[in-house]
């Protein structure tokens, strides 16, 4: 199976190759003819199986065969719950560029910085990937129109509702066009992902991806308590003194993904990071040195670490927990792949230890938690 067999250009598929990306994923095969078909579509699929380009390349490659004139209605709105994400869809659409007969702009808008330059970057823009509280903020200063969109996309739709942006999100749906294509993606389907459903009034097709099944008993699981001021020379401890490396150590953000590797990097330690904020381009030149020998360590976050994929790898470190079982399990899976044996190792605050008691007790699992006073 090849992408231009799903219908992509040749143009598209050709740049989807320069990226590293030589195969469809199943997520990808199933729903990117139906996305191009026109047909409203919801994908369940766990974070990182490929689901973004699911449709970045088919409404990329539909918009380009359009009409253009600025304006402040966009065609396109992918709405998601965090900015981490928000910059990555972007990041895709930046990737995918080259291969178009016309520029498509597009923008991730997000809180948590000045709105002003958003405002004055948004005339002409055709596709918006948008945080639902700045989107709203943004259709409030008259900055943009969701009232003739085309194509609705919403990403990560189960956590939409998990973050809290119920009401906002009511709000958005009450906006948006009757006549559209509607493309839902999820980790899970549920009674909040079906409510959009009904308040959108689609029947989509419905296509599911299951995930694999982490096999737990080639995993050593074992964890450290650590102060958090000793956080990060204990990390350091561990790679150079007890040698755990190669290793892919877990954060739950872009910028302790940055300052993270600083640090290492000052203490001699090759390592290199993969996140949101980085382009795809990036990401896959950092992993495939990692994966080469060239990076003695890989930091990721969740969204992108979900994603990744390694043949051998014999150390994963959470040195910051996530929020979820669900993604605990799959963070140390990324180990003890294709029978080989694997150590996930998770460095353990004051404040943790009540998430991981969570943790353990939902993967039926207990975890040593081993002191470090003497270390």
């Amino acid at each position: 199976m090849s992408f231009q067999s799903l219908g992509l250009s040749s143009h598209i598929c050709k740049t989807i190759n320069n990226l590293g990306l030589l195969k469809p994923f199943e997520i990808q095969t199933q729903t990117i003819p139906l996305i191009l078909k026109g047909k409203d579509v919801m994908g369940i699929a766990k974070t990182g199986s490929g689901k973004t380009l699911c449709f970045v390349a088919p409404l990329l490659q539909n918009i380009q065969h359009q009409s253009y004139e600025k304006s402040r209605n966009i065609k396109v709105l992918v709405l998601v719950p965090t900015r981490e994400l928000a910059v990555q869809i972007e990041n895709s659409y930046e990737d995918l560029q080259p291969a178009l007969r016309r520029p498509v702009q597009s923008m991730a808008v997000y809180g948590g910085t000045s709105i002003n330059p958003q405002m004055k970057k948004m005339y002409g823009t055709e596709i918006v990937i948008a945080t639902p509280g700045r989107l709203l903020d943004l259709i409030d200063q008259n900055a943009l129109s969701i009232k003739e969109i085309e194509y609705l996309v919403i990403d990560e739709a189960d956590k939409m509702f998990q973050l809290g942006f119920e009401d906002e999100m009511n709000r958005i749906l009450k906006m948006v066009p009757e006549k559209k294509q509607t493309i839902l993606f999820s980790a899970t389907l549920n009674e909040k992902v079906e409510h959009i459903k009904t308040t959108l009034n689609i029947n989509p097709e419905v296509i599911e991806v299951k995930e694999e099944v982490t096999d737990l008993e080639s995993i050593e699981q074992l964890a450290y308590r650590v102060n958090a001021e000793k956080k990060g020379p204990f990390l350091r401890y561990l790679i150079k003194h007890e040698h755990i490396s190669p290793v892919l150590i877990f954060v739950s953000s872009t910028r302790t993904a940055e300052n993270l590797i600083e640090k290492l990097r000052k203490n001699g330690i090759n390592a290199l990071a993969v996140h949101g904020n980085k382009s795809q381009g990036a990401r896959r030149v950092n992993l495939e040195d990692f994966k080469s020998g060239e990076a003695d360590v890989l930091v990721a976050t969740d969204l992108i670490g979900r994603g990744i994929h390694i043949d051998h790898l014999p150390y994963v470190i959470n040195y910051e927990l996530p929020r979820s079982p669900q993604d605990y399990v799959h963070r140390i899976g990324r180990t003890g792949r294709a029978h080989e044996k694997g150590k996930a190792i998770s460095l353990i605050t004051t404040e943790d230890e009540h998430h991981f008691k969570i943790i353990q007790k939902k993967m039926g699992r207990q975890v040593s938690v081993l002191d470090t006073d003497n270390i």
